[in-house]
C-alpha cells in the first residue's frame, strides 16, 4: 500500500513538474519521488513489530529510519549539486518532499496498527 501510494504521488508530482519545468523537472520530481518511496518502504519495514519491543529497541529502529531519511537528503544535495541541469533543484525537492511527507504520515498510521 505504501509503495503504491508513493508511485502514484511520484507520477502526479512528475506531471506537475512537467508542466512547470518541462522534461528535466519531471525527471527530477519522479526520480526523487521514487527515492523517497524506497526510503519510506525500508523505514516502515524497520518499524514493524516495534510497538511490542522495548523502548531502546524501538528507539534504535526509529533512529535507523531517520538515518535513511537523512541519507536521502544527502543524496538529493549531491545529485542536485553535480547535475543541476538534469535535476532542477525546486522540481527535485518537490518530488522528494512531496512524497516523503505524506508517506511519513501514512507510516505513522501503519505502525499504529
Amino acid at each position: 500500500m505504501l509503495a503504491l501510494a508513493g508511485v502514484v504521488l511520484s507520477a502526479g508530482l512528475g506531471g506537475v513538474a512537467w508542466a512547470a519545468w518541462g522534461r528535466p523537472g519531471a525527471i527530477g520530481a519522479v526520480t526523487f519521488g521514487l527515492l523517497a518511496t524506497l526510503i519510506q518502504v525500508l523505514a516502515t519495514r524497520l518499524m514493524r513489530g516495534s510497538r511490542e519491543a522495548r523502548f531502546d529497541a524501538f528507539l534504535a529502529k526509529w533512529g535507523a529510519g531517520m538515518g535513511l531519511r537523512m541519507a536521502g537528503i544527502v543524496v538529493f544535495m549531491l545529485v542536485v549539486s553535480l547535475w543541476r541541469d538534469r535535476f532542477p533543484p525546486l522540481a527535485s525537492a518537490m518530488g522528494f518532499l512531496g512524497v516523503l511527507i505524506p508517506l511519513l504520515a501514512l507510516e505513522i498510521r501503519l505502525v499504529q496498527r
